[in-house]
């Protein structure tokens, strides 16, 4: 079950980050129901996936350095 709560969290993650309306880390934080550290941990992960994630000071907000966002289900191929 935390694996999916884990999933459940970079998903809402990834959908905020797209949007650049993560807010600070502490905001973020509040928003995940996690701490500040986790936070720092889930975007670690998510550049280590590849994820060219960035933090805008003026905005407040992390946000992707190129367009692009995590599938994290299986999805079949078309036959």
């Amino acid at each position: 079950m935390a694996l999916k709560n884990t999933i459940s969290r970079l998903e809402y993650l990834d959908n905020l980050i797209c949007k650049r309306s993560t807010g600070t880390p502490k905001q973020l934080a509040r928003k995940l129901n996690v701490s500040e550290r986790s936070i720092r941990d889930h975007i670690s992960l998510l550049k280590e996936l590849g994820a060219p994630v960035r933090y805008c000071r003026q905005r407040n907000s992390y946000y992707y350095h190129s367009i692009g966002r995590f599938h994290f289900k299986f999805k079949t191929d078309p036959d």
